[in-house]
């Protein structure tokens, strides 16, 4: 077995700029910081985040999530947060590793690991009291050991195609054996509460810009506006009607930015039919108005931070 102690330089090692660092495994790619960050809204996506080094929190809604070398987040489904590199340095830089989690394997899995008994855990998961999409676990020597060996492939280019899919599977059934093995198993399961409130989430992720309707999105869930509003604030720590504005305010934001649209053109687009409500929104969620917020953000990516 990889000595986990080896870890953190096996990651520095492939991630050698700061940002993202994008890999020629499916799924995996890796981060690097030199220094502390600023906040930055995205929308995390189903993943596992494996820290080697450094520390980052996620803030979700009024949760806040704080994980650092040797633990691991979960990202159970597609969630507005806000993530910031809390400690590094050029000398012990933050430094991450991220699988996205494809759901097809995941399904496979799990069926497979419980083919004789599915029924009876099938019924255990669809009562299941949905838990928020984000959270933070200590790794095992297990998992890490195959994360070392899934990056070792880098190496072995022509290894990739027949051990990465193996390996992979070696990490989704470590997580299954984990103590988030019943959120996995969750995302796996449309009839869970889980699966109910995903369904919300990619109708509105499709429909941000329609004028918000709590029926319709529950009808989707196929659950009540009541049973829909409690499940969704559990799971992503805002209501359904929050979770479409700040979907609003990023696309817009990212409009602003990479189109060179203007504010107002911008938040047209994304829906709102007051400018000055889409200010108010925008500064309100992003800390500046869209003109100060986009030039710092520009000065951040001339400067070489990433954003």
């Amino acid at each position: 077995m990889n000595n986990p102690d080896d870890f953190p330089r096996l990651v520095a090692r492939y991630a050698t700029e700061d940002g993202i660092n994008e890999t020629v495994i499916p799924r995996l790619g890796l981060f690097r910081a030199s220094a502390p960050s600023e906040p930055v809204n995205v929308v995390y996506q189903p993943s596992i985040c494996l820290m080697a080094g450094g520390r980052k929190q996620a803030v979700m809604g009024d949760q806040v999530f704080v994980y650092e070398a040797m633990q691991y987040l979960v990202v159970s489904m597609d969630v507005p947060a806000a993530g910031q590199v809390t400690v590094a340095s050029p000398e012990d830089p933050y430094l991450c590793l991220r699988l996205d989690i494809d759901l097809k394997i995941l399904t496979e899995m799990v069926l497979a690991q419980n083919e004789d008994e599915y029924e009876d855990v099938a019924r255990v998961v669809r009562s299941a009291i949905p838990e928020p999409s984000l959270q933070v676990s200590d790794a095992t020597p297990e998992l890490i050991d195959a994360a070392m060996r899934l990056l070792r492939l880098l190496d072995a280019p022509g290894d990739i195609a027949l051990l990465a899919p193996l390996i992979e599977r070696e990490i989704l059934y470590r997580l299954l054996q984990g103590p988030q093995g019943h959120r996995l198993r969750q995302m796996t399961c449309a009839d869970s509460k889980l699966g109910q409130i995903s369904r919300a989430v990619e109708w509105i992720r499709h429909n941000y810009r329609e004028p918000f309707r709590v029926e319709k999105v529950a009808a989707e869930a196929r659950m009540s506006p009541s049973a829909l509003h409690q499940h969704f604030k559990a799971v992503t720590a805002m209501s359904p009607l929050q979770y479409q504005k700040q979907l609003r305010l990023q696309e817009a934001r990212t409009l602003i930015m990479a189109n060179s649209m203007d504010a107002a053109s911008a938040g047209y687009h994304v829906g709102y039919e007051s400018p000055s409500q889409f200010s108010r929104e925008y500064r309100r969620l992003f800390g500046a108005p869209p003109r100060r917020d986009i030039e710092k953000l520009r000065m951040a990516s001339g400067l070489g931070i990433a954003v």
